[in-house]
């Protein structure tokens, strides 16, 4: 079926273009500006603006979750833990009525290292052991490593059990509330981010102070999932940062919360609340709440500082599950929330947009997403108002589209 969306602002993921109307063939976009074919479906956009679909750029998620956050417009999302590894995700892949996904698998950590703290007594993320993860594909791999050697051989094997990228724990648990916890040291990490490399696979990296974010920066990490929170940025650490190349996911929803921060303002948004469950609501107006004592003021000065010395920022929130020990946060609606911190910090609305579209596929290498262009899939997001002048007009949803199709018609 063809449809042709008119009269729209179209924000390209780069830019507002001078087409308004965008058309839409079977799973792709056929063509930007000119007229709307003959016989074409149409949707009147007037009054609203045209987004490629948004991407999280750092999710732990599930079926329901990637369903949740298509309604909020995320038509991606890049799970940091998790079992959605290539071979666990083909019922995902053709299901139209959820978000698209790419996973780390499980990140290399020492035994007892992060995440392990951050789960009450005898509760166990992920499947149980022996079990078949959704969708019939292999039981999650889980690359524990205390020495170079084992993080090296580890690497094959998350390649082999579908990684799409490897991901590193470099976390003592001192943010957490958990200080001394078991950590990877320099040599192993830096023995695991080569071997990926070599081995042509992207590399990103779980840190939250500044001294692990230099352990993995000087370790040649092509990117950061997290924005560290202990202490204030410095030139030198901004610097270092900006000349290794490396992007930085900041997630500054994450931050706000373990210092304490819910997400009530947010889900008191009935823009919001109309679209989520009471446990996800209750997990909203929760936080994770282990570093009271943090400034989000600062993370906000570091996210600016980082943006203005040339770092690519990503949008991405660390959302996980409906338990309020894992709070603040809820698949889809923190994305738009994440956009508002990131503009807070200093960024313009245009600039957050892209860090939520074309910055996060082209630093992934998703090549067919993230921009309106023709060629592309069609993973779209139509907004009442112009977010590229008021960021809050994102959560306006009008329609969402994934691979073409309208997500009522899913």
């Amino acid at each position: 079926m063809t449809e042709a969306i008119i009269n729209a602002r179209v924000f390209d993921g780069r830019d507002v273009a001078d087409a308004t109307t965008v058309v839409i063939e079977g799973t792709g976009i056929a063509a930007v500006g000119g007229a709307p074919p003959a016989g074409a479906r149409i949707t009147d956009a007037a009054g609203g603006t045209l987004l490629p679909g948004l991407i999280d750029a750092h999710v732990h998620t599930s079926v329901p979750s990637l369903a949740l956050a298509l309604r909020f417009g995320v038509t991606t999302e890049l799970e940091m833990q998790g079992t959605n590894t290539r071979h666990n995700r083909s019922h995902i892949t053709e299901d139209d009525s959820v978000a698209d996904v790419r996973s780390s698998g499980f990140g290399i950590t020492p035994p007892g290292g992060h995440p392990s703290e951050l789960f009450p007594e005898g509760f166990r993320p992920g499947p149980p052991p022996g079990s078949t993860p959704p969708g019939g594909g292999r039981e999650p791999l889980m690359p524990f490593s205390t020495t170079p050697e084992e993080a090296v051989a580890f690497v094959p094997k998350l390649i082999e059990d579908g990684s799409d990228y490897i991901k590193f724990m470099v976390d003592d648990g001192s943010v957490e509330g958990h200080p001394g916890l078991p950590m990877l040291d320099r040599a192993t990490l830096n023995a695991g981010v080569a071997e990926a490399r070599r081995r042509g696979m992207l590399t990103v990296a779980h840190a939250l102070t500044v001294e692990a974010t230099r352990m993995a920066v000087e370790a040649g990490i092509d990117g950061l999932a997290h924005l560290f929170m202990d202490r204030p940025h410095t030139d030198e650490i901004v610097g270092l940062i900006a000349r290794s190349g490396a992007f930085v996911v900041p997630c500054v929803v994450l931050d706000a919360s373990m210092m304490g921060v819910t997400g009530a303002a947010l889900a008191d948004d009935p823009r919001v609340s109309s679209r989520l469950s009471d446990p996800w609501m209750q997990t909203l107006r929760s936080s994770f709440n282990h570093y009271p004592q943090g400034d989000l003021a600062a993370v906000l000065a570091s996210v600016k500082a980082l943006h203005d010395a040339g770092v690519d920022i990503l949008v991405g929130t660390d959302v996980s599950a409906p338990l309020p020990f894992l709070g603040g946060l809820a698949h889809g609606a923190s994305v738009h929330h994440e956009l508002q911190y990131l503009v807070e910090a200093g960024l313009t609305p245009v600039e957050a947009l892209r860090a939520a579209t074309s910055t996060p596929a082209r630093r992934f290498g998703l090549g067919d997403r993230g921009r309106i262009a023709p060629g592309l899939r069609a993973d779209l997001l139509l907004v009442h108002g112009d977010p590229t002048t008021d960021i809050g007009d994102t959560l306006n949803t009008r329609a969402v589209w994934r691979r073409g199709k309208r997500l009522e018609d899913a």
